[in-house]
């Protein structure tokens, strides 16, 4: 992924370097079980260690996979310059190519699974704490992008915290499903190697034995992985779409905090612009076109083909480097959003008490007026406010068919905005605990 959407310590992750150290250790734990089984002699795989005090020299590989072109070979030759020709020659006993290449994916995924859960634990405390902040903020809510009926502004963020809260669910299943890994040799049949190596390996890695590889990791596990991140990417596009729609002239509801000296435009000086969310729209959809791609690599050719390590390489990095990148924009964007309650106020009241309609249909209903009556009595009130500007109780009021069932005391009453807010508590205690 380019710099301008990187943070540090995902990119390190997928760096070389680490990726050669990752590898090192699967080879060195390899050797110290196979020497615990007898199989190759313990001082051999003692001397394999000497090369964890090493840095391995990534413009040396590259130089051998040059001429290998096979990248696992490469390394293995570099670490015999590094270890000696005699101490490296039980590396890589009875093992293939793709039990370090998978065991080893497998734990950069997990370590980024790691990363994007401190991501999104920090904007789920920002949602929560914009939650309390504004639980009884009143705003008008909407459907289909038309005034519905009065809500909350920490309502908003509620719904958006508990969108959130299950996607960390979600995140820490797809973690585990994919902390396994496989040390079990050509065609997955364990000939050549113990498989007691593999479980060795895995215990000291963090990961789980994959209970049946063949040549390679079932990649449903990856398929579900990449899945998991797009839906994550989905939520923050969630939030960054209600920024967007706040932020616009004609609502103002919200903005993006524009610091001293930001320009909005290079030709309108008086421009504040949603850019944060605008990108946050974008950068949700490179996470997701990595979902097709992994799902296509669940059916390989019988115990193994390469034509899922090509997306791998590209999709691992890029998908969690941007998902990282996006959740700590919006953990800062929400932390930072300026809010405006009186604009949400007068927004509500727009279209003068119109959002109410469903309190007087229900009123009639319950004085006695058929449902089709009552409808078409406030419906016909409501034209006159979309039509003529009117105030929606006055024409009530004047209603001679509406007031022989309600007195003016009871139209007066359908109009406390307290009731839309009676219950905010006991959704607050569902969404966040008591």
């Amino acid at each position: 992924m380019i710099p301008r959407y990187s943070r540090p310590e995902m990119v390190a992750l997928w760096s070389p370097e680490t990726r050669f150290r990752i590898w090192f250790e699967i080879e060195a734990h390899a050797c110290d079980a196979q020497a615990a089984l007898g199989v190759i002699p313990k001082a051999n795989a003692e001397a394999v260690w000497k090369a964890s005090d090493a840095s391995f020299d990534v413009a040396r590989i590259d130089e051998i996979e040059a001429v290998t072109r096979h990248d696992v070979i490469a390394f293995l030759t570099h670490l015999a310059e590094i270890v000696g020709a005699d101490a490296a020659r039980f590396v890589h006993q009875g093992m293939t190519s793709s039990d370090v290449l998978d065991t080893a994916l497998n734990i950069q995924l997990v370590r980024a699974a790691d990363i994007l859960l401190a991501g999104v634990d920090r904007v789920l405390a920002a949602l929560k704490a914009r939650a309390f902040e504004h639980k009884m903020t009143l705003r008008i809510g909407r459907s289909h992008g038309i005034h519905a009926e009065p809500t909350t502004m920490g309502l908003t963020f509620a719904r958006f915290y508990a969108e959130m809260a299950r996607n960390r669910a979600r995140l820490i299943a797809a973690r585990a499903e994919v902390a396994t890994g496989a040390i079990s040799g050509a065609v997955g049949t364990f000939a050549n190697i113990d498989p007691a190596v593999e479980e060795h390996v895995c215990k000291m890695l963090g990961l789980t034995p994959e209970p049946i590889s063949t040549q390679v990791i079932p990649r449903d596990r990856h398929a579900m992985y990449f899945a998991t991140l797009a839906v994550i990417a989905s939520g923050i596009e969630n939030v960054a779409l209600e920024i967007r729609h706040m932020q616009r002239t004609e609502v103002l509801e919200a903005e993006e905090f524009f610091s001293p000296g930001q320009k909005g435009s290079s030709a309108m000086p008086h421009k504040r612009n949603p850019v944060l969310s605008e990108n946050l729209t974008g950068l949700a959809r490179l996470v997701r076109m990595a979902v097709i791609p992994a799902l296509e690599n669940v059916a390989l050719w019988h115990e193994r083909d390469i034509s899922h390590s090509s997306v791998e390489r590209g999709i691992g990095p890029d998908t969690t480097i941007t998902l990282d990148f996006a959740l700590h924009r919006l953990a800062g964007l929400v932390e930072k959003l300026v809010i405006y309650p009186e604009n949400m106020l007068n927004n509500l009241n727009k279209f003068k008490g119109l959002v109410m309609s469903q309190r007087v249909l229900l009123a009639l209903t319950q004085a006695g007026v058929s449902r089709e009556d009552s409808y078409r009595l406030v419906q016909r009130n409501a034209m006159k406010v979309w039509e003529r500007g009117a105030d929606f109780k006055t024409e009530l009021l004047a209603d001679a068919e509406v007031t022989r069932a309600l007195s003016p005391a009871e139209i007066e009453e359908k109009f406390d905005l307290g009731y839309h807010t009676k219950h905010i508590n006991t959704i607050f205690a569902r969404v966040f605990g008591a």
